[in-house]
């Protein structure tokens, strides 16, 4: 019997993608400010871990930088981009140096850039795990399909504290009390419960 693959994440051979979170989309986002807590999460949970960030930023002389809450200072890369997807050269560089096959997704929107980036890596063999509860969209409608086009194309839907406790493994890892701390508190809700846009 040939032995069923299961897509878990490995620190070493993982990246954390920041897709678009820039001021612009603030006030049209669904949940705006939630996705940013979550991915404050992701990335300074990431940042502890030794997990590459990747960072892109939609066409940002229109839709600005990335917002000022989120401390993108240690990323590997941050990119301008006018590609839906991240998957541009630079970003494709730091995945080929770094022998990197698994990529953690997050931010907006849904079913524009994190589908179009999506779609690019799993095209290209990269296991994606999208954080669920850190993307939205102007319409959660766009985002609940999104999320099963994401399902049919094999991402692995998931949440914040599911990836960074994957990630350790274990409250023996050297680094569990640095991460829990980041998750201590409850994380806000993201409307996952509700389609209604």
């Amino acid at each position: 019997m040939a032995k069923r693959h299961i897509s878990r994440l490995v620190a070493n051979r993982t990246a954390f993608f920041c897709c678009d979170m820039q001021e612009a989309f603030r006030a049209n986002i669904k949940y705006f400010s939630e996705i940013t807590e979550i991915a404050r999460r992701m990335i300074e949970g990431g940042k502890i871990l030794d997990i590459p960030l990747v960072v892109t930023e939609q066409y940002p002389k229109g839709l600005k930088h990335t917002v000022k809450e989120l401390n993108i200072s240690h990323a590997a890369g941050t990119f301008p981009k006018t590609l839906f997807s991240m998957v541009i050269p630079e970003v494709e560089n730091i995945l080929t140096e770094k022998k990197l096959n698994t990529v953690v997704l997050f931010g907006i929107e849904a079913h524009v850039c994190v589908l179009h980036t999506a779609l690019d890596l799993r095209e290209r063999d990269y296991e994606v795990h999208i954080v669920a509860d850190g993307c939205s969209s102007r319409a959660l409608s766009d985002r609940v399909l999104a999320y099963e086009r994401l399902k049919q194309a094999g991402c692995i839907m998931t949440s914040c504290e599911t990836v960074l406790m994957e990630l350790l493994g274990s409250k023996d890892h050297a680094k569990f009390k640095e991460v829990q701390k980041v998750v201590m508190d409850r994380a806000p809700s993201t409307g996952l419960d509700r389609t209604e846009s």
